[in-house]
């Protein structure tokens, strides 16, 4: 079996990493929900800019918000988004209800500027996640040393988190960590413990960033490699006491959620992150083109077995014998993912208020 259907065969849900109006109005994500098998949806501010900022499909719409008094860029940037993906949301309720509220979800993310600001962070998701009347909705925020206690504390609320801007096994430990954190503040309230989370993994910036540092037997082995340790962290958090009494095990513990999944270098396979990573229990979001590519052509091919850790260490040695710090770099592909998605968010806003000045 090959195809989107081979990732749900083994377990593995599928999510769009793409939304704009023209997918909506196309019926190309419902043919996307119904035929190709993707089961949920994420967004970003990079993904958000290419959909409001490059095209004219919302020029109406800021039009009238502008009529009707709405004067701030942010604000109608958000109302756009929150329409788009409620849209979206109702085409994946089905995969939501099927489920058990396990996947069927869409993201939306926090301004990236509150990055290391926790009480602002638990504001905005506590006032995006308002707007939305369906169950199956996310509130993306970033997993920073303040993104732990945002997480936490959200979870604790009962509000769905996406932990995004994860890299290295740390970030991870860090995400699932405060997940349960929360979940715990929950138990002792005698609250339900059914609080729905993602952790988004970043994979292909580890290869762009560590590939011109690395000999060629080493390169594009760093990304896999990492992914492979964080699937060992997962395992070991899964077999703890603690996950069983708050999770039930795999149950209603976190997803990790596979991101940045395209293939970055074209002397690879344009499949090549989604075939490696295809584990039980996880997702891989997807972007629109690499999701047809691997529908047409993609085959499981995973790395994510019982040796995942052994071969995961000994990548990682190779790669430090080379010289490459890779918790170092792990901090830094942080930062400058949020920089870059700070970076886009206010170019989108710019561009919002350029088009309302013509």
């Amino acid at each position: 079996m090959q195809g989107v259907r081979s990732l749900a065969a083994v377990g593995q849900s599928v999510w769009l990493d793409s939304i704009s109006r023209k997918l909506l109005d196309s019926g190309t994500l419902a043919h996307y929900v119904t035929d190709v098998g993707v089961t949920g949806l994420t967004s970003n501010p990079s993904i958000l800019a290419h959909a409001i900022g490059h095209s004219e499909d919302y020029d109406t719409a800021l039009r009238r918000f502008e009529s009707e008094g709405v004067l701030d860029a942010e604000e109608m940037v958000y109302e756009l988004a929150i329409v788009d993906l409620t849209d979206a949301a109702k085409l994946l309720h089905g995969a939501w209800e099927a489920s058990g509220g396990r996947d069927g979800y869409v993201s939306i993310e926090v301004p990236p500027e509150y990055a290391n600001s926790v009480p602002e962070t638990i504001s905005w998701a506590r006032r995006l996640r308002s707007r939305f009347d369906t169950e199956n909705v996310l509130v993306k925020v970033p997993g920073t040393e303040a993104g732990a206690q945002a997480i936490r504390d959200l979870i604790a609320d009962g509000i769905g988190v996406n932990v995004t801007l994860l890299f290295g096994v740390e970030h991870y430990v860090a995400a699932a960590t405060a997940f349960l954190d929360g979940l715990e503040l929950r138990q002792r309230a005698g609250l339900s413990l059914d609080v729905p989370s993602v952790a988004s993994v970043f994979v292909s910036r580890w290869d762009s960033a560590a590939n011109p540092k690395l000999p060629p037997e080493l390169v594009q082995t760093t990304g896999l490699a990492v992914m492979q340790g964080i699937w060992a962290a997962y395992q070991r958090i899964l077999a703890t006491q603690r996950c069983q009494d708050l999770c039930n095990g795999a149950d209603r513990m976190q997803k990790v959620l596979w991101a940045s999944t395209s293939t970055k270098d074209p002397a690879y396979s344009d499949t090549f992150y989604v075939s490696a990573l295809a584990a039980p229990g996880t997702i891989n979001t997807i972007p629109e083109a690499t999701l047809l590519a691997f529908d047409d052509h993609g085959e499981v091919a995973s790395i994510l077995g019982d040796d995942a850790l052994a071969r995961s260490e000994e990548a990682c040695g190779r790669l430090a014998a080379a010289g490459l710090n890779l918790e170092r770099l792990a901090s830094d592909l942080q930062v400058q993912g949020a920089k870059s998605f700070t970076d886009d968010w206010n170019a989108l806003l710019d561009s919002v208020s350029k088009k309302l000045k013509h």
